[in-house]
């Protein structure tokens, strides 16, 4: 009986301290999306109330059992004399106590029943409204109800829902597809202030030219090798930045530039993608892309622009302000970035984390892209429909947004990197030091040398070979014995080898590395191999999956044609060298000329850090994604009553191209300016590329809305029996055979790549400034 009285003073005890934290759940003032969730804590609460009441009567009828049986029984008779029956009195009075309790508890839950019930009454017009939502008919919302839908079958799939207020019911659908995104009309009982105008915006923070690299050197950080190795390189060419800079901040003669605030996420070192360069950076693994983004970062600190710089997924989401959960909903506030500047990992994971905002934000993104994104595999349905669907591609940003390492077409942005220069004494100590028989061969990995043994012992003949390819201890490098093997070389002991070395040579891999270009400008002969046929995504697996057919190569709408197109088009002889590897006599003829031939260190401007800076600062100065203009679209229909607006362009002196006709206005704040536009036709044969260059100008696409147009056709002296809108990346063109016109209906697949033997091609073209293939002579 002792034993059954402390169970229940125990449960009560229990009990009450159960009620007490019921009840100190309710908090007033609270969001009205918690309203159901109270409501919910205090039923919860009375039943409580009720189960501890039925608990104490159930207790109080077994003490009453035990009672009758200890009166009535001779049961116990036996004990009395060692258990006096005094012992038992206080058990009396106990339970009288819970008697008591017991009535308390039940007028307790009384009282607790009124008041929920006045507070459900209380609550009733916003709870009816809660309730009573539905979905309106708005013809300016025609998703609102398919989007209502969705959210009633998969609210639970992403806590992030949660996070922002839906609890299941109906109006929280609605106030979230208001407030939060933009699918349904703002609920009219929403207590929403009046929008006051907002105060006009603070002047922006002017840019100005940095003179020390230190806190981009903190800003990088630590902990991997990519990293480590990105900061040796800004380090070593900190005085060529500063110095460049310093000149360009007196070609600029102090115009006035808006600081931007700019996120920097490199996505291929994060380790949600792996990153794989990490591990391989002292191990002979592929640097180009670290070397471009040091660079980058280097430049976008001088230009004194304000910069973050995440290499992990968590920081991006922080930076972002990305909601907890799966990546379905906005962002929880604006974007504070006016410029992203990431590559293809990191597109994916922002779009992944963003929700509906990344779609409203990706105009500010730039990709730093090495091969280069032609529009055809851009533009996600032509990509599925004509089978340019590639792993890396259907983005559907403006082709000029990805900033490439080499100009392959001038659909994207050339972005680039930067070449060690050198001053006099260096270059005057090159020449004067060269070993004419000293051959460095292009490749840190043994797998590059692999079936190459007949042409090394050709060059065998003839020069030293030097290599540095890497190597463990225990595992000797697997090269020809008569090789002088450096192992993987920090970057100023290889520059220091290249000095000395008369040829740089390369067997065909890596593709378009930057070290040809160093090896150039350290007054090397670059020896490559031409490729026949071309190498592209048909024919050689490593372009396989990547988002061009690089169609804007130098073979006229051929593929990629050698090692390194860039160092064979835009360089060239004496410095560079494309022969036929399977023909040994062309082989051993070319390197006989190279040993007699003197050249000079050489390195494009392009490739100096003034130069990139250059680019750079147009970029961010006149690109502008988030804003369209009216311009590039044509028209939505074909309709014999429409009319097109007057052409701009006027017909050449000499009748063979197009240009801006003078008495056309300009607009100022144009970009690439229109008087730089000229207008050619080309052969069948070759892309707009090919067609521009060979006349000494550059394409252009930014300047294809302005020949998109039927009068253009006409001033061109060119027939056409019928003019369609299309959607095809080779359009405007004609059809010589039938006359057949063809016109651009989806602006975003402007390309100068490609051609067709059926068509020729409409080309926009315009002036480069010397070695600044990227920017014409007023661009800056």
């Amino acid at each position: 009986r002792i034993f059954v009285l402390g169970i229940g003073f125990f449960t009560l005890c229990f009990l009450m301290t159960s009620l007490g934290g019921q009840f100190s759940a309710k908090r007033l003032g609270d969001s009205p999306f918690t309203i159901r969730t109270e409501v919910m804590g205090a039923l919860e609460s009375r039943g409580v109330l009720r189960r501890m009441s039925d608990m104490l009567e159930m207790l109080m009828k077994r003490m009453d059992i035990l009672a009758r049986l200890e009166n009535g029984t001779d049961f116990h008779k036996g004990d009395e004399a060692r258990f006096p029956l005094d012992r038992f009195q206080p058990a009396a009075g106990l339970m009288e106590r819970i008697q008591a309790i017991a009535q308390n508890v039940s007028d307790i839950a009384i009282k607790v029943d009124q008041i929920l019930r006045n507070s459900l009454l209380n609550g009733k017009v916003v709870e009816g409204r809660r309730d009573q939502c539905e979905v309106p008919r708005d013809p300016k919302y025609p998703d609102c109800a398919g989007k209502v839908e969705w959210m009633r079958a998969r609210w639970t799939s992403d806590p992030c829902y949660a996070f922002f207020g839906v609890d299941g019911t109906e109006c929280s659908f609605l106030i979230y597809l208001s407030e939060v995104e933009w699918f349904c009309p703002p609920l009219p009982w929403r207590n929403r202030t009046a929008a006051l105008p907002s105060p006009p915006p603070l002047p922006r923070v002017q840019a100005a030219f940095r003179s020390d690299l230190a806190h981009l050197l903190e800003l990088i950080g630590t902990g991997k090798e990519s990293l480590s190795f990105m900061k040796k390189r800004i380090r070593h060419l900190a005085q060529q930045w500063l110095r460049a800079a310093r000149h360009l901040k007196q070609k600029l003669k102090g115009r006035q530039r808006d600081q931007k605030y700019i996120l920097i996420h490199i996505g291929f070192l994060t380790e949600e993608s792996g990153d794989v360069f990490s591990p391989r950076v002292l191990k002979g693994g592929p640097l180009g892309e670290m070397v471009q983004w040091a660079d980058i970062l280097a430049a976008l600190f001088l230009l004194g622009h304000s910069l973050r710089v995440t290499v992990s997924l968590k920081e991006l989401q922080s930076h972002l302000g990305v909601p907890p959960g799966r990546g379905n909903c906005p962002l929880t506030n604006p974007l504070p970035f006016d410029l992203i500047y990431t590559d293809y990992h990191g597109l994916q994971q922002m779009k992944q984390h963003m929700g509906l905002s990344f779609k409203t934000y990706r105009c500010r993104v730039r990709v730093i892209d090495t091969f280069g994104t032609e529009p055809a595999y851009n533009h996600e349905e032509y990509a599925t429909l004509r089978g340019y669907r590639t792993n890396w591609g259907y983005w559907n940003l403006q082709p000029t947004q990805f900033m490439t390492m080499f100009p392959h077409t001038p659909d994207n942005s050339f972005m680039g990197f930067v070449s060690e220069e050198l001053n006099k004494t260096e270059r005057q100590h090159i020449k004067s030091h060269k070993a004419s028989s000293m051959a460095v061969v292009y490749g840190k990995e043994a797998s590059i040398w692999k079936g190459k043994e007949k042409f090394l012992a050709i060059l065998n003949k003839y020069m030293e070979i030097h290599g540095t390819v890497y190597y463990e201890t225990q595992r000797p490098p697997e090269v020809p014995a008569f090789v002088k093997n450096h192992g993987l070389l920090p970057q100023h002991e290889f520059q220091q080898l290249l000095r000395k070395a008369k040829l740089f040579i390369g067997f065909g891999f890596p593709y378009e590395g930057p070290a040809p270009l160093e090896a150039i400008a350290n007054g090397c002969v670059f020896l490559q191999a031409r490729f026949n046929p071309p190498h592209s995504s048909l024919n050689h697996e490593f372009f396989r999956g990547k988002p061009t057919s690089r169609e804007a190569s130098a073979a006229g709408g051929g593929r990629v044609s050698s090692q390194h197109p860039y160092a064979e088009d835009f360089i060239g002889k004496p410095h560079v060298w494309t022969v036929d590897y399977n023909n040994s006599e062309e082989f051993e003829a070319a390197i006989k000329t190279i040993m007699r031939t003197q050249v000079d260190p050489y390195l494009p401007y392009e490739y100096t850090c003034e130069g990139m800076l250059e680019r750079i600062h147009a970029y961010i100065q006149h690109q502008d994604f988030c804003t369209t203009s009216s311009s590039h679209l044509p028209p939505k229909a074909k309709s014999p009553a429409m009319q097109s607006p007057p052409s701009l362009l006027a017909l050449s002196p000499n009748a063979t191209h197009l240009v801006w006709s003078p008495s056309a206005s300009r607009d100022p704040h144009a970009w690439p300016p229109v008087d730089s536009l000229q207008v050619w036709v080309s052969e069948t044969r070759h892309a707009c590329t090919e067609t521009c260059r060979r006349h000494g100008l550059v394409c252009e696409p930014t300047f294809f809305r302005f020949l998109n147009k039927k009068e253009v056709f006409l001033q061109l002296s060119i027939p056409c029996d019928s003019t369609e809108y299309e959607m095809n990346h080779l359009y405007p063109a004609v059809a010589e055979n039938v006359h057949e016109c063809y016109l651009q209906k989806e602006p975003l697949l402007f390309s100068c790549a490609g051609y067709n033997t059926k068509y020729r091609r409409l080309c926009p073209c315009r002036d480069y400034r010397k070695g600044q293939v990227a920017l014409c002579r007023d661009c800056l």
